[in-house]
């Protein structure tokens, strides 16, 4: 079995749980966690704000400074350094059709408030998200991950994390 991570970095394409996966083993293993939407953006309550590229990068040398860290989101060329200093980089890809489920879960859950909403939650919005799940090309990104072969772990589902969570916090004790 795998080390307990101290270095966390978890990909995937849209609607896979990169964010529950992260909150989840970010509670579990007591490790800040950092969303890399919120790099790029600041949130406020008219639109967002597209961060300078100098702010952004800024957020992740700042976060991957730390001893410990889960980064979380989509894979970009920008995000190249945390994949490199990861112990760990989870490669989360549930099946099309559930990332769809998903998709459109979360969107009535924001829509009914009962979740906060990440972004603008028109229908416009929710189509750009499908679009993005169905484009999610994993041989590219089977590409993207070949120099870090021996420290990805690939998920179908992030349930399956929690035998390696049980075992990491044994070995902690």
């Amino acid at each position: 079995m795998l080390e307990r991570p101290k270095r966390i970095h978890i990909i995937g394409p849209v609607g896979s749980g990169k964010t529950y996966l992260a909150t989840l083993l970010s509670r579990e293993l007591s490790i800040p966690h950092f969303q890399l939407d919120n790099f790029v953006w600041t949130k406020t309550k008219g639109n967002d704000i597209r961060n300078p590229i100098e702010v952004r990068d800024k957020f992740l040398k700042d976060a991957i400074a730390k001893d410990t860290w889960i980064i979380e989101g989509t894979q970009h060329k920008w995000t190249d350094d945390s994949l490199e200093m990861a112990d760990i980089i989870i490669y989360l890809l549930p099946s099309i059709l559930k990332r769809d489920f998903s998709i459109m879960k979360r969107f009535i859950k924001q829509k009914v408030g009962m979740e906060k909403e990440n972004y603008r939650g028109t229908i416009m919005t929710l189509m750009q998200l499908f679009k993005w799940n169905h484009q999610h090309n994993h041989e590219m990104m089977s590409q993207k991950l070949k120099p870090y072969k021996e420290k990805v772990l690939i998920l179908k589902d992030n349930r399956e994390i929690m035998c390696y969570i049980n075992e990491w916090n044994s070995k902690r004790q």
